[in-house]
């Protein structure tokens, strides 16, 4: 069900722990409300030594990718299907969506831990992962 009040009270706890990247939907009036920033259209993060773009995907995204250099990640939701692959010299990864998913997939989200990503439904069980780590 749609109910915002309850993202808002589920996420504040961790405010010190999200970030966030604007996507297609949000306003100003959300900002307003959370204790974390939620309005810049894209981030770069590196962690264990990856270097990631994290944009929403409506603006960067498989067929309009930022530059990139290889083994760098694209991370985006935009098309809310959960996914990983190599294209092009860089790693695409889509977290999937915990509200709206397409293509008959789960609702869920996914975390980053020591060089892995995992896909996960709402309930915390595993359903997936990559791994970004040179073996």
């Amino acid at each position: 069900d749609y109910n915002p009040k309850k993202v808002i009270e589920l996420l504040t706890p961790y405010s010190r722990k999200i970030l966030c990247v604007r996507g297609n939907c949000e306003a100003e009036v959300d900002q307003m409300v959370l204790d974390f920033p939620i309005m810049s259209t894209s981030r770069y993060v590196e962690s264990d030594g990856i270097r990631m773009f994290i944009t929403h995907g409506h603006h960067y995204n498989m067929d309009a990718p930022p530059i990139l250099s290889r083994g760098e990640l694209l991370i985006h939701g935009h098309t809310h299907i959960p996914k990983a692959t190599e294209h092009e010299g860089f790693v695409y990864i889509n977290p999937g969506s915990v509200s709206i998913p397409k293509e008959d997939s789960h609702h869920g989200y996914m975390i980053y831990e020591n060089g892995v990503f995992t896909w996960k439904d709402l309930d915390g069980n595993a359903l997936k992962s990559y791994s970004v780590k040179e073996e």
